[in-house]
């Protein structure tokens, strides 16, 4: 009985993303019931990959990753994989239908982590499709639930939202990024990121915000909670980078409290009721 299995793998999924996420972990549990566990799934994997190239430097990660894309690969095919995260998620795949695409597109990103330093314009959106666009279309295919007129209505809304919040995160992280000798941003070093660069990079954003927020209020009410409450989490948080200096980002990691989350929170669920 493989039930037992399937019901492990679906709690490590759900270990991890709590974890290594309160934003998420909050926003996943926001959604209609029968659609967080799938997220939970998702996110788990992903979080597996983007350890491996982050954080395992005692380690050969090139093997590390590798391994992970043939069981990863294997396991979809066969329906199966001992290690629960992979488990969990080509349940998934196979269940939703999730296209053999995106999950190649997001490996290829993790693989460039291993050894891209600077990025190049067309590298710099190759990426950022791989690591985060890719993975809200992977959501999108469980929020659609089969679906396929309303997945390609909101995909490219999904897109726009996956890429605001990845390059919020780049902002973000930007000192942990330079310190392993990375960055996303193309033509950007500690030297060259002024004010005016920063403007335009958050200008960008803006952009992509607004996009993903028109998609978003098309999404069904059963999912629109958590997407709001991930967009409203990256909204404050993008806020508080534009009113740090650019040279401080390269000291220290902006970080919304715990406390001021559950704030967030709770002004998502009065915006959602109020649309």
């Amino acid at each position: 009985m493989k039930e037992k299995f399937d019901k492990i793998s679906l709690e490590a999924s759900k270990m991890v993303t709590r974890e290594y996420s309160t934003s998420f972990s909050l926003a996943i549990r926001m959604f209609n019931k029968r659609f967080r566990d799938p997220v939970y799934s998702i996110y788990g994997f992903v979080r597996l990959a983007d350890e491996i190239v982050d954080t395992f430097h005692d380690f050969e990660k090139d093997g590390l990753l590798e391994s992970l894309k043939e069981e990863t690969y294997r396991a979809i095919d066969t329906g199966i994989s001992i290690n629960p995260l992979i488990n969990s998620f080509q349940s998934v795949v196979n269940r939703y239908g999730i296209e053999r695409d995106l999950i190649e597109s997001f490996i290829a990103s993790m693989e460039m982590d291993l050894y891209k330093k600077d990025y190049k314009p067309d590298e710099y959106k190759k990426y950022i499709v791989g690591s985060a666009e890719v993975v809200g279309l992977m959501c999108l295919r469980v929020i659609t639930e089969g679906d396929n007129e309303k997945y390609q209505q909101l995909k490219l809304y999904a897109r726009h939202l996956g890429s605001a919040l990845q390059k919020i995160n780049f902002l973000r992280d930007i000192n942990t990024d330079y310190s392993m000798g990375r960055v996303y941003f193309p033509g950007i070093d500690i030297d060259s990121f002024t004010q005016e660069s920063k403007q335009l990079i958050e200008k960008d954003i803006e952009l992509d915000m607004q996009k993903g927020y028109s998609g978003m209020r098309q999404l069904p009410r059963s999912a629109q909670m958590g997407i709001y409450l991930a967009y409203k989490y990256f909204s404050v948080l993008l806020d508080k980078i534009k009113k740090t200096p650019p040279e401080k980002l390269f000291k220290e990691r902006i970080r919304i409290s715990n406390a001021r989350k559950y704030w967030i929170l709770l002004l998502a669920v009065v915006g959602v009721r109020q649309q």
